[in-house]
């Protein structure tokens, strides 16, 4: 048989997954990045519509509609205080494919890309499928990330870095003056910053700031989603924003892969960027009441575990065997090494899933820890 690419071949299955598929059925899942909220009824509705009226049957724009490009400038002007042209908007299928052609418009083969470890699973994967090197950069005690280090991780072969905040797997949220020396590193290096704020809104403490809005020049892209805000994480719709020129690159590399998003789900996520905004406030407000009881029952059981301050995972460092004997149990967590080498020693927690099936997995996780002690 013909052989593959070198790209393809630097890329395995996601950790995550092989968890998923070795767990029993009837196991508890703490290990899925979604919420268990439904989208918003308005959201369905839209979807509706636009279907039973033929509106969702062709194409759109490469870019997205116009309509939903407005609503997402207008979510970065009321969230985010940013003056965002709809013009310099591209509706993607995901925030996923959102990060991959601002990756594949940026870097050339062989090119550095600075990422969080532990970090989400696609930067690696993705700065590899681009051609380019993954480098990754620990994290500080707390699980953010130092703008010292990514500064002092910079080379001559350094294309871009990636900032993610508030942070899967960690939870992390970066300080106002992070994300401020970040927009300064963009500019002073000449590097691009991708920052990633697909959980943007789920915030507890603290508060999210981009670093676009400190930036000088036109080094910072940011990537969002209605995935997590709005529970649409089937939906696959995500965005890119960044500079008229950084987003006719990265058109070029969009038109090739998507075409366009899918169309209904972009009227459905037009009406949840303009709609009423109680569900996001409703599923916040019950996330921060289960981290709260996740956070105690961790720390009862003698785990030392950073206080997550948005997303909704935790990730408590545990004992040599914890994450085994813990899937053993029925509870499916994700060994931190999933998420790069510097994860190694950590699980990582979803809480997004009901109070009493979480109470029940507490149970048998303190179980497990006093039986690998």
């Amino acid at each position: 048989m013909t052989g593959f690419s070198s790209r393809v071949e630097q890329v395995s299955i996601s950790g995550i997954r092989e968890v998923f598929e070795a767990a029993g059925e009837d196991a508890i899942n703490l290990g899925l990045g979604q919420p268990d909220f439904p989208t918003p009824d308005h959201a369905k509705q839209a979807a509706v519509e636009a279907i039973e009226s033929g509106e969702s049957d062709a194409y759109t724009s490469n870019k997205g509609t116009l309509e939903l490009r407005e609503a997402i400038a207008a979510k970065h002007a009321r969230d985010n205080d940013l003056d965002v042209d709809p013009e310099n908007v591209i509706a993607t299928a995901g925030g996923s494919e959102a990060l991959h052609i601002a990756l594949e418009a940026h870097v050339d083969q062989g090119q550095e890309v600075l990422f969080p470890d532990p970090g989400f699973v696609s930067y690696e994967a993705l700065t590899h499928l681009a051609g380019g090197e993954p480098v990754p950069v620990e994290l500080r005690a707390d699980l953010t990330m130092d703008p010292a280090d990514v500064e002092a991780a910079i080379t001559d072969d350094t294309a871009a870095f990636v900032v993610n905040s508030p942070a899967n797997p960690t939870g992390a949220v970066q300080s106002t003056e992070d994300m401020r020396e970040f927009a300064r590193i963009a500019d002073e290096h000449d590097l691009l910053c991708i920052s990633d704020e697909v959980y943007g809104r789920i915030v507890f403490e603290g508060e999210h700031r981009s670093p676009l809005e400190f930036a000088e020049s036109d080094n910072v892209v940011v990537v969002d989603a209605c995935s997590k805000t709005y529970s649409m994480t089937g939906w696959r719709l995500g965005w890119v924003t960044g500079s008229h020129e950084r987003i006719e690159r990265m058109l070029r590399v969009h038109q090739y892969c998507q075409a366009c998003a899918s169309a209904p789900s972009q009227y459905a996520a037009e009406a949840a960027l303009s709609g009423p905004q109680d569900p996001v406030e409703e599923m916040v407000a019950a996330f921060e009441e289960r981290r709260d009881v996740v956070l105690d029952g961790l720390e009862d059981m003698g785990l030392d575990v950073p206080t997550p301050q948005g997303a909704f995972y935790a990730m408590p460092r545990v004992p040599d065997g914890w994450v085994d004997e813990v899937i053993d149990r029925g509870v499916v967590v994700v060994p931190g090494e999933a998420f790069g080498e510097n994860g190694a020693g950590h699980a990582r927690i979803s809480y997004a899933t009901d109070m009493e099936t979480l109470k029940e997995a507490l149970a048998i996780m303190g179980e497990a820890t006093a039986a690998v002690r």
